[in-house]
């Protein structure tokens, strides 16, 4: 069957799908544009895309404009300048997986901007890459021919931390395009870590075809854009004013195309943006390359290869965008489709994917909005059931690196460590006590998220040689949980802005399906007395959870303290491994008494506020039925689809209100994946 038919087919039943379960239309609460890893990372973050430039998920602006001339007059479908310019009227956007497309009318012309990161899970190597096509199409919609030019340019913002680093500009040439450049003067490579930051090493590229239909251009903002306005045709020499502050007269790197006289059939332009960062994460030590890089490869040979292959690049992206709205809808319904399709690159583009100096593939995940950890435990966790069910490789590149790390003489306590460092240095942890004291370590919550996660890699697999690498280290920390699990000291878990607290009661559940995890581990590498014993416990300890949680017809918070509550999101793991260690109807009075506390956008992570997580929410509804799910689950996506605070998809939000708490851009929401994770197991 050729690609073409497969693609077809796919449609075809995606389309019977859809028609007996419509999906609604989501407006996203930022739309990725640009998307591919924490720092090439680009977002809409308004409801048309002319309403406010590009931003970084951080907030901070990387500029680009977006313009056409329709029979001579100029018009703006990107950016919020220049005024001279006026915006286009917007009339959709829509988001699959790996595509986001705003559609514009004007003077008789259609008009649409495509946006593609092919950040596919199933294709480590592609989704490695960082180059995005932007598709620029027009065509007639009053019967008339249309003359059409388009401009699109890209501010040195894209290149650099803040506005005050001074760049460099260039050409060069690679698979017949022109590619126009922007690098910092300074390339301090590898040399800031943190949260809220912008890469300023390596070198941005823009490319497009430059035949008798297309200029280039490198200039100031003004200069190019206004010659545009007014003629349709950009700076014929460059800008030679260099080097420069990225904020000093805002130099662009620019093209225009004349796409001729459009009439019902569309004419169409492909635009490259890309990114070579030479280096991308420090581990203990050593500079990694990008994966794609793996074996020498070139940045020429990538980038060549992905002008050459884009038309089957696309066909992938075809495939991966009606493959995953078809098991959405499915699974969970039109609600739960969109918010997949908003979740999906945004769960990939939190990471990065490098390669080790031998060329296995090492995931790093980046503690967006909060403290800017690397390869932090608690945050590829939450995301694991995105990677359990698009490619479980890429989870065991992301755990990979904190075993080798725990099983290092570094690493000195009996407990799973919570990260690597603070992105993009993965030299060691820096939470908490660090490698020096367990003061406000997540003791608990590491291991059993470890030993969690290594069974569930072992049950894809069909047995434990993963996890036999690293037994010692592994054996460890459950001896820790059978220590300290069932009735844990006060101490963080994953919900730490919520503070300490002593005898978590869902802390402890995750500690119990932890033992019940490495019982299966065990078991999976061969030694049943010992699979027995920890099964065994595991049971004893599921059993005396529930009486000590007991409050009536739901569990408490904390052991001791009757009347509070919270999400016993780690139940999910127990039903969804097929561990069975809690009986279904403590999950279904759960879930029941989940449901009376829901305020209007979800139910809150516990009876202290009125706050959630989109996650563990997620996970929530993936325990139980249908039903359930269907009364659990849609609140996220009407937050999603209200909340005011306009940024990349926050798993941190208030109930009541739908106003972000904290949190954007996060890998977490891979959550999502639950309900998913299951229906793929049960067929539900």
């Amino acid at each position: 069957m050729s690609r073409t038919s497969i693609v077809g087919a796919v449609v075809g039943a995606l389309a019977a799908i859809t028609g007996a379960r419509a999906q609604p239309a989501l407006r996203p609460p930022a739309a990725p544009l640009v998307v591919h890893n924490p720092y090439l990372s680009a977002w809409c973050m308004a409801d048309r895309l002319t309403d406010s430039w590009p931003r970084h998920w951080s907030g901070s602006i990387m500029g680009m404009c977006g313009m056409a001339r329709i029979d001579g007059a100029a018009y703006r479908w990107c950016g919020s300048a220049p005024g001279e310019a006026p915006p286009m009227k917007q009339t959709a956007l829509a988001l699959t997986a790996t595509r986001t497309t705003f559609t514009f009318e004007q003077d008789g012309v259609e008009l649409s901007a495509r946006f593609c990161s092919p950040t596919i899970a199933g294709d480590a190597d592609l989704a490695s890459r960082p180059v995005t096509y932007l598709t620029v199409r027009a065509r007639s919609i009053d019967g008339k021919e249309h003359n059409v030019e388009l401009y699109v340019d890209c501010s040195a913002e894209w290149a650099v931390h803040t506005a005050d680093q001074e760049v460099r500009w260039g050409r060069v040439n690679a698979g017949g395009l022109e590619f126009l450049s922007f690098s910092s003067v300074e390339q301090p490579v590898l040399k800031r870590a943190g949260d809220q930051t912008r890469i300023d090493w390596g070198t941005f590229y823009f490319g497009a075809p430059t035949n008798k239909r297309g200029l280039a251009a490198m200039a100031g903002h003004e200069a190019s854009r206004g010659a545009f306005v007014k003629s349709g045709v950009i700076p014929v020499n460059d800008d030679l004013r260099q080097p420069r502050a990225a904020g000093d007269d805002w130099p662009v790197l620019a093209f225009s195309t004349r796409l001729g006289r459009v009439g019902d059939e569309p004419t169409e332009e492909t635009y490259y943006i890309a990114y070579d960062d030479q280096f991308c994460v420090e581990y203990f030590g050593r500079k990694l390359r990008p994966y794609w890089a793996r074996g020498g490869k070139s940045f020429a040979s990538m980038l060549e290869e992905q002008i050459a292959g884009r038309a089957d690049i696309e066909r992938k992206c075809d495939l991966a965008d009606a493959s995953l709205r078809e098991r959405m809808l499915k699974a969970g319904g039109g609600k739960y489709a969109a918010i997949g399709e908003l979740a999906y690159r945004q769960t990939m583009a939190a990471h990065i994917i490098a390669a080790d100096f031998d060329g296995a593939m090492l995931m790093f995940p980046k503690e967006n909005s909060s403290n800017g950890c690397i390869g932090t435990v608690d945050v590829f966790f939450p995301s694991a059931p995105f990677f359990l069910v698009e490619n479980p490789e890429l989870l065991r590149a992301q755990v990979r690196p904190i075993l080798d790390y725990a099983a290092s003489p570094r690493w000195k306590f009996p407990f799973a460590p919570h990260d690597l460092g603070t992105y993009p240095k993965a030299n060691g942890q820096v939470y908490g006590g660090g490698e020096v004291g367990e003061a406000n370590q997540m003791p608990v919550e590491e291991s059993a998220n470890m030993l969690i996660l290594l069974y569930a890699l072992a049950k894809a697999d069909g047995n434990a040689d993963y996890a036999a690498r690293w037994w010692p280290t592994i054996q460890t920390w459950a001896e820790y949980l059978k220590e300290h699990g069932l009735d844990p000291e006060n101490q963080l878990c994953t919900d730490d802005f919520t503070g300490h607290l002593a005898r978590n009661a869902n802390l402890a559940a995750k500690a119990t399906v932890g033992l019940g995890a490495f019982a299966e581990l065990c078991r999976l590498k061969g030694d049943a007395p010992a699979a027995k014993e920890w099964r065994t416990l595991a049971q004893r300890y599921a059993a005396e959870w529930q009486t000590l949680a007991a409050d009536g017809d739901h569990t408490v918070l904390a052991y001791g303290k009757p009347g509070t509550w919270s999400l016993k999101y780690n139940l999910f793991w127990d039903g969804a491994l097929g561990l069975n260690l809690f009986p279904r109807d403590v999950v279904a009075r759960e879930l029941a008494y989940y449901r009376k506390k829901a305020g209007k956008f979800g139910t809150p992570l516990d009876s202290r506020a009125g706050f959630t997580k989109t996650d563990f929410l997620a996970w929530v509804a993936a325990m139980g039925t249908r039903e359930d799910f269907d009364a659990l689950f849609p609140p996220i996506f009407d937050f999603a689809h209200t909340t005011p605070q306009r940024v990349p998809f926050s798993d941190w939000y208030q109930t009541s209100d739908a106003r972000q708490a904290g949190f954007q851009g996060r890998s977490v929401v891979g959550g999502i994946w639950a309900r998913l994770q299951v229906a793929d197991q049960s067929g539900r």
